[in-house]
């Protein structure tokens, strides 16, 4: 299974427009959002092409099927605008090989809560840089920020197919890292 995962993309219209793209391109069998969609929140600048209702409008369009869960910046009042559930703390994925567990990562060490097998991938965003963490109870991977990444990183998304993961610049889709899975511990 290849799952498209994004996060972080704050109201920004380009970067969603670059996202939509990539979605079409990479052919995903799903997208996993790992939440703050709409709004830039109080500690961010306000984004480049910022349009959360053109954003809520391309995410709507996506003809993917998409698992989503609540960052830090999203309201009930979100949901009104995007027509996929988008308010869960979590979400819980099987992609055949193993379980996943996607959360936006603001509120808990869910890890320490609910993953007892280092097999088992957290997927969680919030913090808007890439990478791949080794827990004693799970491997952590962090896709980026669609629109406002940190420390000179590019607009990212990750994807996870197999045991590959792999971040890609959002504007143009070009691979910049990678970790196999079934080798990498480090």
């Amino acid at each position: 299974m290849k799952l498209l995962v994004a996060s972080d993309i704050h109201g920004a219209a380009e970067y969603m427009e670059h996202l939509f793209n990539r979605i079409k391109e990479e052919h995903p069998d799903r997208v996993i959002l790992l939440g703050d969609l709409l709004y830039h929140g109080p500690r961010n600048n306000l984004p480049d092409s910022y349009n959360t209702m053109y954003v809520a409008a391309m995410l709507n369009s996506i003809e993917v099927p998409i698992i989503c869960v609540r960052g830090n910046c999203d309201a009930e009042v979100d949901q009104v605008m995007v027509e996929f559930p988008i308010m869960a703390e979590y979400a819980v994925v099987d992609d055949g090989n193993r379980t996943i567990f996607a959360t936006h990562g603001h509120s808990m060490d869910w890890s320490r809560k609910l993953l007892k097998d280092p097999s088992q991938i957290l997927l969680s965003g919030h913090i808007h840089i890439p990478g791949i963490w080794y827990e004693e109870n799970c491997t952590r991977i962090n896709p980026g920020s669609v629109s406002l990444p940190r420390n000179n990183i590019p607009h990212s998304y990750a994807v996870l197919e197999d045991n590959l993961v792999i971040w890609k610049d959002v504007t143009n889709g070009q691979e910049y890292d990678r970790v196999d899975l079934s080798i990498a511990k480090e």
